[in-house]
C-alpha cells in the first residue's frame, strides 16, 4: 500500500514485554491447564486489537478468556504503547505489522467506518478470523468486496451487532417470526439522522499520531480533537467523510433487528423513498454539539419496502429496535426489551415446530466458539453486510431526494445511473481497496 510515514523499522514493540507474554515458566500453575468448560494457556486465541480507543478499549475488557490479546495496533502511538504495556502484547502505529505476526489468529478490527472495510479485507488476506465493529463498510460496494474475502480466504467475521447475543432481543424477532402478532405490514423505525459537513479550523497534532494515517483513505484535513474522537462535539461519527452518521451508528443496532425479525438477513428492500423536506446538510464550522446537525439530517424521513409488501418507515421508533405492526397487534423491540400489544400475544411457549433464530447469549464467545469450529457466527459477514445496506441507501435517498428502485440480489440501483455512482467512494492512494480479492 506504500509508505505510512511509519516504516518497518519505526514500529512500537514494548521491549522486553513481548518476551515476557511468550515466555515459559519452569513451573506450570493448575490455573492456566486445560479443564472442561475452560481452555487451557496453550488452547486460547490469540487476538490482536486494530484501534483501541473508544470502542477498541472497551471490547479488550469483555474479550473471554479463550482469547489472549498478543498485539495491539492505533495510529495514536501513546494509546498503543499503553494499552500493550497493560496486556504484555506487541504494539505498533501500522496494524499491517500486526497482520504480520504468525501468533495473532483473529483480529478485532474497531477503527473509525472509513478504514474498515480495507483492514478486514488485508486481514482475510493475511489469514486472520475477524470481530469488526458494526457499520462493517462505508459503501455499499466495500460490503460485497468484503463478504467475497471472507468466504474466499474462508474466515469467520462476526459483526460487532451485539443485540444478536441478547436473549430478549432473539425472542422478541421470533414472536415476529412465527406470526405471534399476524402478517406483518409495516414496521417503524427510528428516524436517524445522516452525516453533515465538517470545516473545522486546524490545531496541533499531538506527539505521536499519524494524522495522515488517521485520515486514510479520505482527504487530508486539519487535525481537530472533535474529529478525532467518535463522540466529542461532534466526532467523526456525525461527519460524512468518516462515517453515515447515526444511520449507520445507531441504525446498524435497529435495523438490524428489522431484518433479523422480517427474516431478510440474505435480502433486503426493493424501494426507497423519502418524504418531508428537501436535505440540506449544514457545514459545522466550529466545534457545538451534535444537536443542530442531527435535526437538520433527520429530513426528509425516508421509508423503504421489502419485496413481500412490508414497509418500513422512519420515524418515532425505539433507536435500538423497531416497532412491528401485525394484523393481530404490535411488537416493540429495543435494546435488550421487548414489548407486546396486547400482551397475550408474547407468552411463552412458542411450540415445538416453532422458528427458532441462532442462539447465541454471548456475542465475542460465539466469535471465538466459531473459530474453532469453523462455522458461521449470530452476525455473520452476509447479516452485517445487508444491513449496513440498507442504511447506505438510506443515505442515498437523503442525498438524492427521490424515489429509488434497488436489485438487492444484483445489488445495483434499477436504471438509475445517477444512484449508482454513489454505490462507492473514492479513495486516497495508498489508502485504496486491494486490486484482488
Amino acid at each position: 500500500m506504500g509508505a505510512r510515514g511509519v516504516n518497518r523499522r519505526q514500529f512500537i514493540v514494548r521491549g522486553g514485554l513481548a518476551a515476557l507474554a511468550w515466555s515459559v515458566p519452569a513451573f506450570i500453575p493448575r490455573s492456566v491447564l486445560a479443564s472442561p468448560g475452560r481452555p487451557g494457556a496453550n488452547d486460547r486465541i490469540g487476538v490482536g486489537f486494530i484501534g483501541v480507543g473508544r470502542q477498541g478499549s472497551s471490547l479488550l475488557n469483555y474479550l473471554p478468556a479463550g482469547g489472549q490479546v498478543v498485539a495491539v495496533a492505533d495510529v495514536y502511538r501513546p494509546r498503543a504503547e499503553q494499552v500493550g504495556a497493560k496486556y504484555k502484547a506487541k504494539a505498533f502505529t501500522d496494524y499491517r505489522y500486526l497482520l504480520d505476526l504468525p501468533e495473532v489468529q483473529a483480529v478485532v478490527v474497531a477503527t473509525p467506518d472509513h478504514w474498515r472495510a480495507i483492514i478486514c479485507i488485508r486481514a482475510c488476506q493475511a489469514g486472520k478470523d475477524i470481530y469488526a465493529e458494526k457499520p462493517l463498510t462505508l459503501t455499499i460496494r466495500e460490503g460485497r468486496l468484503l463478504v467475497e474475502a471472507v468466504r474466499k480466504y474462508g474466515r469467520v467475521l462476526q459483526t460487532g451487532s451485539q443485540q444478536r447475543s441478547d436473549p430478549r432481543n432473539r425472542l422478541g424477532c421470533e414472536l415476529v417470526r412465527n406470526g405471534r402478532i399476524g402478517k406483518v405490514h409495516t414496521v417503524i423505525a427510528h428516524n436517524y439522522p445522516s452525516p453533515w459537513h465538517c470545516a473545522f479550523p486546524g490545531e496541533p497534532v499531538p506527539e505521536g499520531l499519524d494524522w495522515d494515517m488517521w485520515c486514510g483513505p479520505t482527504e487530508v484535513v486539519p487535525f481537530h480533537p472533535d474529529i478525532f474522537a467518535p463522540r466529542a462535539n461532534p466526532g467523526w461519527i456525525s461527519f460524512r467523510p468518516w462515517s453515515g452518521g447515526e444511520v449507520t451508528g445507531w441504525g446498524t443496532h435497529g435495523l438490524d433487528q428489522i431484518q433479523w425479525a422480517l427474516g431478510m438477513d440474505e435480502t433486503g428492500p426493493v424501494e426507497i423513498w423519502t418524504e418531508g423536506g428537501k436535505f440540506n446538510p449544514p457545514t459545522y464550522t466550529k466545534p457545538e454539539s451534535k444537536d443542530r446537525g442531527d435535526r437538520i439530517c433527520s429530513v426528509p424521513k425516508v421509508c423503504y419496502r421489502y419485496a413481500n409488501g412490508v414497509v418500513v418507515r422512519l420515524e418515532n421508533g425505539p433507536a435500538g429496535g423497531a416497532i412491528f405492526h401485525g394484523e393481530l397487534g404490535s411488537i416493540t423491540i429495543d435494546r435488550g426489551k421487548f414489548t407486546v400489544d396486547p400482551p397475550e400475544l408474547g407468552k411463552e411457549p412458542l411450540g415445538p415446530n416453532a422458528i427458532r433464530l441462532y442462539r447465541s447469549d454471548n456475542h465475542l464467545q460465539n466469535w471465538l466458539d466459531c473459530i474453532r469450529t469453523r462455522s458461521r457466527p449470530v452476525a455473520d459477514v452476509e447479516v452485517g453486510h445487508r444491513t449496513a445496506t440498507i442504511c447506505h441507501l438510506i443515505n442515498i435517498a437523503r442525498e438524492l431526494g427521490r424515489p429509488l428502485r434497488w436489485d438487492p440480489e444484483k445489488e445495483q440501483f434499477v436504471d438509475d445511473p445517477e444512484a449508482s455512482a454513489l454505490l462507492d467512494r473514492p479513495r486516497r492512494a495508498p489508502y485504496t481497496l486491494p486490486e484482488t480479492i
